[in-house]
């Protein structure tokens, strides 16, 4: 799959395009600050082999720099989660990052409907699932906005999560 261009808005341009393994060290430099930092990734052999197990896809800004990631299916689920059995296989699960330095800066919506969108049109779900942290309160406004809604919880770690869910065409 060559670099697609799936947004377009004040010359806002992103490009999404399968994970290359040169940019597995880039995202592993990605450093998030508290209560966020759970989401930063070691640079070991089992994260390289996770990104490029082809589910993961780099997003690219119009300057090319490289602004964040999504995975679908499996790897966009949560281990506890998968233990309770919650993950049924008639929806797709989405996972994203967005560069530490444009987080909560407005860009969270715009990134994920670029996510969204990619998938609709390569994997024609009926609906999208996604799993977040309970505390992280600034991503779920943001999946809310973008038309998902909360639906089970489960503890992973010690950490309770969300699942929500999304049917297609909400916008």
């Amino acid at each position: 799959m060559k670099s697609v261009v799936l947004e377009q808005e004040r010359s806002f341009f992103i490009h999404i395009s399968p994970l290359k393994e040169e940019e597995v060290f880039h995202f592993c430099q990605w450093k998030y600050q508290e209560p966020y930092e759970m989401y930063s990734l070691d640079e070991t052999e089992e994260i390289k082999h996770e990104l490029l197990n082809g589910t993961y896809y780099s997003v690219k800004d119009e300057s090319g720099n490289l602004i964040g990631y999504f995975c679908y299916g499996e790897s966009a689920q949560v281990p506890g989660g998968i233990k309770e059995g919650l993950y049924t296989k008639n929806a797709l699960d989405i996972g994203l990052a967005l560069s530490p330095e444009l987080t909560g800066k407005g860009m969270g919506l715009k990134f994920l409907k670029v996510g969204i969108r990619f998938a609709e049109e390569q994997f024609a779900p009926s609906f999208l699932r996604l799993s977040v942290a309970a505390f992280n309160q600034r991503a779920i406004k943001v999946y809310e906005r973008a038309g998902f809604r909360k639906d089970k919880t489960f503890t992973n770690n010690l950490l309770e999560f969300i699942i929500m869910t999304r049917h297609r065409n909400r916008d």
